[in-house]
């Protein structure tokens, strides 16, 4: 049975909208700190580990205009990955080993559990992550907080129709004052 891992980068007041995007009052904002090599190394781990990825649509668009361009063993790992995107709209994924998800997200995401062995990485994808949270189907939540307060942008948490207890498994400083936790789903 598969794992879900939502992981995002987040600013201290949680706010984690385009902390590498361009759509937003604060572009980029997360690439003005330095994670140092063991943030770099926690990345990098974090996707070797992954069986495949589970995005939105928007983020679907961002990482398949950008990834097919790069080179190397990490580039080789999402190009080749299974990759399932959740969309009412899109229709013909170009990107290589995409699957469409367009029906109940909750079925779907349920499902797709049972069919992958291994970790369902969830990086980014904002409302797809607030859903999964909200419908308890997320196993893991690994956040990198960054020290900075934004003021305005879309957060990871919304309202949920109930509560649910996250037990810390690790975390971590590195480069900058960049906090990674990453927390379990205790169930």
């Amino acid at each position: 049975m598969g794992t879900i891992v939502v992981t995002t980068f987040s600013s201290l007041d949680g706010v984690v909208q385009a902390p590498g995007g361009e759509d937003f009052k604060y572009p980029n904002w997360s690439f003005e700190f330095d994670r140092g090599e063991e943030g770099e190394k926690f990345k990098e781990d974090e996707a070797f580990g992954a069986e495949a990825l589970l995005i939105g649509r928007k983020t679907y668009e961002g990482f398949a205009s950008a990834w097919p361009e790069y080179e190397g063993v990490l580039a080789d790992k999402y190009n080749g990955m299974p990759k399932y995107v959740v969309s009412s709209t899109l229709t013909d994924p170009k990107w290589n080993n995409t699957r469409v998800l367009s029906g109940d997200v909750r079925a779907e995401v349920a499902k797709l559990k049972d069919e992958v062995a291994g970790e369902i990485q969830v990086p980014g994808s904002i409302q797809l992550a607030q859903e999964m949270i909200a419908a308890d189907l997320v196993d893991e939540i690994h956040l990198m907080i960054f020290p900075v307060v934004l003021g305005t942008g879309r957060k990871l948490f919304g309202e949920t129709p109930d509560k649910s207890r996250w037990q810390l498994i690790k975390s971590l400083t590195v480069g900058e004052g960049v906090l990674i936790t990453v927390f379990q789903r205790s169930r």
